[in-house]
């Protein structure tokens, strides 16, 4: 893990390196990607069951690759109650919180008597891709699941693999919760083509969230326009502020729960205090020691972790700022102070008592998060991602009466005439 100062020779360059990090080298995967989309969409369903017996070592049919509804149930009835009281808490939290900022549609008249306003509509239907590689994620269910229900989407499809035609009864749990009625065993490059696309087994959807590896990513931006898509989601990340007010073994921990999820995962402190970042480091290298998924998480800190000290907090809020992390923990008595000064990162824990780790659970707020300094123009995923804005407009004799000069004036400049005799004939007709 490197421990550097700012006021380090070497500083600049190595910071520049965090900034500008990628989401990945997609021009690797690129033609892959774009022959397995291209397969899928020209061939379907077949191309689809060869990429799943190819990828995932099982030979599906148009039968088999459906999860049944019966299958979540029994999941769901199977588990611990301990998790199924887990499962139904962290809903319900999600829930209520996105319900708080569910889109109103609007309309209102201005001075000239002309309706303005706004529609929103929820999409017809919604693609989930919920990753089930290394590991799988039955809180990506939840977070991708609920503000689309919550947004009111007519019909909502899973996509999951299932190396070997088997789904983690966890994530099945998740689907039963969520009410989930049409779900697939598909991963990878092969999902997003058949929801982005349509086979005669998966149709078309109109927009596809959830995050994945580099081919799903790779994927996902290739078919941007072809149906919407959440963001481009690339390796978690997480950036501290901390100072000596907080515990460096709380501190730790906090960094290696990003790190454990993937090796290129990022793990950043920025402190004030070099003797507290040295300490936090020791607690890196004791608890690391002690983790199921200590492989992965030791080379994600030995490539990607940091431990930066700044010359104050000011410069440890503007460093965050600069690099616009995924998760950002504040960790001082102040840290309500100085989360107010952040105006990057997509989501902000604040205080001493406020792991990383509950956002991604059960706290309310989305853990779809932008990554990669993304969240400089990026929000979390939303209710909105699975709805459309509409605008109404509606003038009366009015209305056109006093703004129909001034918009013939703009339509003769652009030298428009249709547009500009669509507004004359009606004033004329007025006369």
């Amino acid at each position: 893990m490197k421990f550097l100062l700012t006021s380090n020779e070497n500083f600049k360059d190595y910071f520049a390196a965090l900034v500008n990090r990628s989401n990945g080298d997609m021009s690797a995967v690129m033609p892959a990607v774009s022959q397995i989309l291209e397969d899928v969409r020209a061939r379907g369903d077949e191309a689809l069951f060869e990429q799943i017996e190819k990828f995932d070592r099982w030979k599906p049919d148009a039968n088999t690759l459906k999860i049944g509804t019966d299958e979540m149930q029994k999941a769901y009835d199977g588990i611990d109650s301990c998790l199924r009281n887990a499962l139904n808490l962290a809903f319900e939290r999600i829930k209520s919180y996105h319900e708080k900022s569910l889109p109103k549609t609007w309309i209102e008249h201005d001075e000239h008597g002309v309706l303005l306003g706004a529609k929103y509509t929820p999409l017809d239907r919604a693609g989930l891709y919920i990753p089930g590689g290394k590991a799988a994620y039955p809180s990506s269910l939840l977070m991708n699941a609920v503000p689309a229900l919550v947004a009111g989407v007519g019909e909502i499809v899973v996509c999951t693999p299932a190396v070997g035609g088997k789904v983690n009864t966890l994530l099945l749990a998740a689907m039963h919760v969520c009410g989930i009625k049409e779900a697939y065993r598909v991963g990878g490059a092969s999902a997003v083509a058949a929801m982005a696309y349509g086979t005669k087994t998966i149709k078309k959807t109109d927009v596809i969230t959830g995050p994945g590896n580099i081919y799903v990513a790779t994927a996902k931006k290739l078919v941007y326009g072809e149906v919407n898509i959440d963001m481009i989601a690339g390796p978690s990340e997480i950036c501290v502020i901390a100072d000596e007010s907080a515990d460096p073994r709380h501190i730790a921990v906090d960094l290696l729960s990003q790190a454990e999820h993937d090796e290129m995962a990022s793990a950043v402190l920025i402190t004030p205090n070099q003797a507290f970042g040295a300490t936090v480091q020791r607690h890196i290298n004791e608890e690391i020691k002690t983790l199921a998924r200590q492989p992965i998480a030791q080379v994600s800190i030995n490539k990607k972790g940091a431990i930066i000290v700044a010359s104050d907090l000011d410069e440890c809020v503007r460093l965050a700022n600069e690099l616009a992390p995924e998760h950002l923990e504040i960790a001082t008595n102040d840290a309500m102070e100085l989360a107010a000064q952040i105006r990057h990162a997509g989501a902000i824990f604040i205080g001493h008592f406020t792991p990383e780790a509950m956002g991604d659970y059960l706290a309310g707020p989305n853990h779809t998060l932008p990554t990669g300094g993304s969240a400089r123009f990026y929000s979390p995923l939303g209710v909105e991602n699975f709805m459309k804005r509409t605008s109404l407009i509606s003038l009366n004799a009015k209305g056109i009466s006093e703004l129909g000069n001034a918009c013939m004036k703009l339509a003769e400049a652009e030298g428009l005439g249709a547009h500009k005799r669509s507004i004359a004939v009606r004033l004329e007709a007025l006369k």
